[in-house]
């Protein structure tokens, strides 16, 4: 299990967990990112990343994206 801060671009995984506080796993949950879910990396800008997850594009913080696993 990797942050998916940690996969480069083009890759696809899994949602695994979720860490954080129950106010940001709720955001997260909010916008598309829950486990099992598909995540998609598009790339890597000014320290956001820019992900597909159900079938819509979303940046998010790299620190954000250290929360995710995938």
């Amino acid at each position: 299990m990797l942050p998916l801060s940690a996969l480069g671009d083009g890759n696809k995984a899994i949602i695994k967990r979720i860490g954080g506080k129950p106010d940001v796993r709720r955001h997260l949950a909010d916008i598309g990112f829950s486990v099992g879910e598909t995540v998609n990396v598009i790339t890597e800008q000014n320290g956001n990343i820019i992900v597909k997850v159900k079938e819509a594009r979303i940046a998010i913080s790299k620190e954000m994206a250290m929360k995710i696993y995938v």
